[in-house]
């Protein structure tokens, strides 16, 4: 078991009519904003927004679409909140505007793999979250394969790390997500989850997201997916158990008190 000092809870809140569990649901700028509220109010310490969907088969859309729908959000929320605001997109030209509209984050499931991802990065400061995925959300379920999941994933970690590193982005704003899900089996990701401390020897918090996924529903028996959040939360503590530093999340009230457990176990003496 590997322990760290500070656990943040990311809350999700998806601007997108197609996501897996709440696609549409907070697509009205009022109830995205609502939503947002009570995540920060439940104890979400970054509020991570998309206007993409990245679920398995998910179509892409273009970056005007995309900034049309998140950029009024992370201005509402910079003016209203000091938590860090985080933009969950794969194309510079969103991450620019998000970053110019206050966002200090970036969540990118390709790992700044576009062209002008990494420099973008670079020149603005932020924080960046670097996401293994095998393929594209089109393709990454289409029969993935791994001799050794734990270790592919911590050397493709490892070499953009290095990339990141070596175009003028400091280490200390980088975290890594092993990409529960994206290209992965359900026996892959519980090797990822079983073997989690591992990639805390690359020296940046670990970054993960399990939340209502499909890997909670078939440990489930195949339990749909608003019937994950025991599962869900269950797996969170054990990210947490395991050295994970960031636990993005749907449910941030149900999820806070568990981690509180948790935290009150790493501070005891």
């Amino acid at each position: 078991m590997f322990l760290m000092s500070k656990i943040h809870i990311v809350g999700i809140l998806n601007v997108t009519p197609d996501s897996f569990y709440d696609g549409g649901k907070y697509t009205p700028r009022t109830q995205a904003l609502i939503h947002a509220r009570q995540m920060i109010s439940d104890g979400a310490t970054v509020i991570d927004i998309g206007g993409e969907s990245t679920r398995p088969g998910a179509p892409s859309v273009s970056a005007e679409e995309e900034m049309a729908r998140v950029l009024p959000i992370i201005e509402s929320l910079v003016r209203e909140t000091d938590v860090t605001i985080s933009i969950d997109t794969v194309k510079p030209t969103v991450m620019r505007a998000a970053i110019a509209a206050g966002a200090r984050m970036v969540n990118d499931v390709n790992a700044l793999s576009a062209e002008g991802a990494v420099s973008c990065v670079a020149e603005t400061g932020v924080q960046v979250c670097l996401n293994h995925m095998q393929g594209t959300p089109g393709t990454m379920q289409v029969e993935p394969y791994y001799d050794n999941v734990v270790q592919a994933v911590y050397d493709y970690l490892e070499a953009r790390i290095q990339a990141c590193v070596d175009a003028g982005i400091s280490k200390q704003a980088i975290l890594v997500d092993p990409g529960f899900g994206f290209g992965k089996t359900l026996a892959h990701n519980l090797s990822l989850l079983k073997h989690l401390s591992v990639f805390a020897q690359l020296s940046c918090p670990v970054y993960v997201g399990l939340s209502r996924k499909s890997m909670i529903g078939a440990l489930l028996g195949g339990a749909p997916v608003q019937h994950r959040l025991i599962g869900s939360v269950s797996a969170a503590v054990i990210a947490a158990m395991h050295g994970a530093q960031y636990i993005r999340v749907h449910d941030v009230a149900a999820t806070a008190q568990a981690l509180a457990v948790v935290q009150g176990m790493i501070e005891a003496k």
